[in-house]
């Protein structure tokens, strides 16, 4: 049997779950049959994974796009930021949340393992209530820097911030697990906590208390909802839980189909639920929303490319295990990653790696790992190469810093030490 990990390789960890039947058991199958006019899954010498058509397709961008600011016609950062910064927008279509900050209501405050920990709870326009927790040092009086951990997709839609926070010594075992093959066994949130900084963790957009219930589509003639996870007796079982997972990675399928229907994106709702967070950790009394960043792996990453790129309110960005090009998915990856990457039509104006770019000049480190499964070593290079491109022509070389390490997709406990250092280092070193 497959452990864990080598199933989320197998799978690419992001909700690919309706092609497992294909992806374990075929792939040979169809490397083996040969087709006369179409053995073509090669044209000039380059495979795609659609097939004949993949270089045509990436042929179709402009290299650089027109809004990338290595583009020769851009020379003035502050110009060119305000064009890219307009057409992400226009392209994410973003949902409006409404221009109040919700009321937050303190579910549970108390200490553990040296943190003050407050468990919170936010009512957005839509679905339940959002839950999360805010940890910072116990015994701290003044305003210190605020940093917004984004929780990883992982192929598990039933969590959330358990993911990255921990609030009490028993952890759920999937979530130990899930620690442990990541984060070095770490719950990161609490550990940059404990470095002088107030660290909120929301769940997110189809994520834990943010998650699709089984409930609600009980009269919906799609997926079998086998388990309900709040009637059944045994609602957090690990067999329920995967369970579950494998249902909701199905339905993001329907879900991306019936956003873009409404008129919005994945990217563009899961932003404006991270800057709503963003908006309640900065009018904290005990943030100095001066010095505010933000971090994640992989979907976490994700988050901070977006995120990170278009809200400059955040000083200092850290994205980890999620930065390639758009000609890495196009032609090798796409199938491993979540309807949450894609905005359409920007590849038109901008590579990938410079949605987190337009925030340059201002610090941003990305952390990549040399055998990451998720994604193409070449391209990885390449969109590093990209950042630095523009952090130098900005007049900015100083405040990028992109790292390679050896292994799988992970954020483990010397890559988190790297960016926890990036932080002390522009938001600065406090409590």
């Amino acid at each position: 049997m497959k452990s864990r990990r080598e199933f989320l390789a197998t799978t690419a960890a992001l909700g690919s779950f309706p092609f497992i039947p294909h992806l374990m058991g075929m792939d040979m199958e169809i490397e083996d049959v040969q087709h006369p006019k179409t053995t073509a899954a090669m044209i000039n010498g380059e495979k795609s994974i659609i097939g004949g058509y993949g270089p045509w397709a990436a042929s179709l961008a402009d290299q650089p796009p027109p809004l990338s600011f290595r583009h020769p016609s851009w020379n003035s950062p502050k110009k060119w930021r305000k064009k890219a910064l307009a057409k992400t927008k226009e392209l994410l279509a973003a949902p409006s949340l409404g221009e109040m900050i919700p009321q937050v209501e303190v579910k549970a405050s108390y200490e553990y393992d040296g943190l003050v920990v407050e468990e919170l709870a936010w009512q957005l326009p839509y679905g339940r209530p959002t839950s999360a927790v805010l940890l910072k040092p116990a015994g701290v009086t003044k305003a210190l820097p605020g940093i917004l951990g984004l929780h990883d997709h992982g192929g598990n839609k039933y969590f959330g911030n358990r993911k990255i926070a921990n609030t009490a010594a028993t952890l759920h075992p999937d979530m130990k697990a899930h620690q442990s093959e990541y984060y070095s066994g770490l719950a990161w949130a609490n550990e940059l906590a404990k470095r002088g900084y107030v660290v909120l963790v929301h769940d997110v957009f189809t994520f834990g208390s943010r998650r699709v219930w089984y409930q609600d589509m009980a009269s919906i003639p799609w997926g079998a909802c086998r388990v309900d996870d709040k009637s059944d007796d045994h609602p957090e079982a690990s067999e329920n839980i995967a369970i579950y997972n494998q249902w909701a990675g199905e339905h993001e399928h329907i879900m991306a189909k019936s956003l873009f229907c409404a008129g919005t994106t994945w990217p563009g709702i899961t932003l404006a639920e991270d800057q709503r967070a963003l908006d309640i950790l900065c009018a904290r009394p005990d943030v100095d929303a001066n010095q505010v960043g933000c971090c994640g792996l992989s979907g976490g990453g994700l988050r901070t490319d977006y995120l990170g790129g278009l809200d400059h309110r955040i000083k200092c960005a850290v994205s980890v295990g999620f930065m390639t090009t758009w000609r890495d998915l196009l032609l090798n990856k796409s199938y491993t990653h979540t309807w949450m990457t894609y905005t359409p039509l920007l590849p038109r104006y901008m590579e990938f790696p410079e949605i987190l770019g337009i925030r340059a000049p201002l610090p941003t480190m990305v952390l990549s790992s040399e055998e990451d499964q998720l994604f193409t070593l070449s391209e990885m290079k390449k969109a590093d190469e990209i950042l630095q491109a523009i952090f130098a022509k900005a007049g900015a070389s100083a405040h990028y810093s992109g790292k390679f390490y050896p292994g799988i997709h992970k954020f483990d406990a010397v890559m988190q030490q790297d960016a926890f250092d990036w932080f002390d280092r522009w938001l600065g070193k406090s409590g």
